[in-house]
């Protein structure tokens, strides 16, 4: 992992925080975790079958399919949420399905969608990311839904500050809250009251994507944890259980990725990894090697060759769609979009000519000032 991703700590050995996370995971008991797991279960335990025992907030991903199978196993009776993405795939939409047949009742929840429409773009302009209502949502949608339905505990995913690397209090956390969310949880700067001061927003569209006071959270005593504090988290291990179980992968390999598993529910997922190359110099290819290489599955030679292959790759398309068709509900142009692109991109990171143009390759992609040792 390069020096350029944000919260990654480099230790004086150079050895990054998500890799001595990692490490430090030989020392932990997992049997008792996983007994911690099922207490924590039993005391929220519904005992009237009144009502859920916990929310699982999915996607239909490899990670929320395996969720729900973990959780069906130790006995719970979860209601699932899905926080529908900015542009449903269809491979998306059959994974979601595929959930529902596991056993369990889900609900879906969908935002206004010429709302959405709007925030897309505001989150690509303003702070690079085009899919930054989903990614608010997934945290703020689940959240709400607790509070309404009274269901105090959420099972969320792996904790991403752990898995990726991030500052050592947070990585360690099992607790998902507000605190989290402001500092994790895919802000990037921009928040609800500034759609609502800056850009006219009425309250009333943005429901979805405000968290719930702390004395809505209190008066039903919400908790979110993460699953991966429990069991010993591994994406691999999880697409493995989850297509033994129904779930679907992509036919070839995702574009800007390595692999055909995951990032399969949202057709500007491309465009989102594309922008967190521009600014950092690194893309979903790199994340997965590294996570790979930690657990032994992949030397860091074959992994430097394939991350300088596959990490950067213009968004021509995603999943079969092309980059037009992604952006046409924008209502912006490909030129437009390149644009926005040059606004993002880190001048300390990729070369640029002596007019000031970012230089390319013949394939589209941008040249690194210094390549990886």
């Amino acid at each position: 992992m390069p020096d350029s991703k944000p919260d990654l700590h480099l230790d004086e050995a150079g050895v990054c925080s998500a890799c001595n996370n990692f490490k430090k995971r030989q020392d932990v008991d997992w049997k008792e975790r996983q007994h911690k797991l099922k207490q924590i279960l039993a005391q929220y335990k519904d005992k009237k079958s009144s009502n859920w025992d916990c929310i699982v907030p999915v996607s239909g991903g490899k990670d929320s399919t395996f969720q729900v199978i973990k959780l069906l196993q130790l006995g719970a009776n979860p209601l699932c949420v899905t926080a529908t993405t900015c542009d449903l795939t269809d491979i998306g939409r059959k994974n979601i399905e595929n959930i529902k047949n596991l056993g369990v009742d889900l609900l879906e929840f969908s935002p206004k969608p010429d709302i959405r429409r709007r925030l897309n773009l505001i989150g690509l302009e303003e702070v690079g990311d085009i899919s930054w209502p989903e990614h608010v949502g997934i945290f703020t949608i689940p959240v709400n839904v607790a509070v309404r339905f009274n269901i105090p505990l959420i099972i969320w995913g792996e904790n991403s500050q752990h898995e990726y690397g991030g500052p050592a209090a947070a990585s360690e956390s099992q607790i998902l809250d507000r605190k989290w969310l402001e500092e994790f949880g895919g802000l990037l700067g921009l928040r609800v009251d500034d759609l609502l001061d800056v850009y006219g927003f009425k309250r009333g569209d943005l429901l979805p994507y405000i968290y719930p006071s702390d004395q809505e959270l209190s008066k039903v005593g919400v908790t979110g944890l993460f699953l991966g504090y429990f069991v010993p988290w591994d994406g691999l291990q999880n697409v493995l259980i989850a297509q033994a179980n129904g779930f679907s992968v992509n036919q070839n390999i995702t574009s800007g990725s390595m692999v055909n598993y995951e990032n399969l529910d949202n057709y500007q997922v491309g465009i989102h990894d594309y922008f967190k190359y521009l600014k950092f110099g690194f893309g979903r290819a790199s994340d997965l090697a590294s996570l790979h290489i930690r657990r032994g599955r992949l030397l860091r030679d074959d992994a430097i060759e394939i991350v300088k292959r596959l990490d950067g790759v213009y968004p021509e398309e995603y999943l079969g769609k092309s980059l037009e068709s992604i952006l046409s509900p924008l209502g912006i142009s490909r030129e437009r979009f390149d644009v926005i692109c040059d606004t993002f991109t880190n001048p300390e990171i990729f070369k640029s000519s002596q007019e000031g143009a970012f230089m390319r390759d013949h394939n589209k992609k941008l040249i690194k000032i210094r390549e990886i040792l």
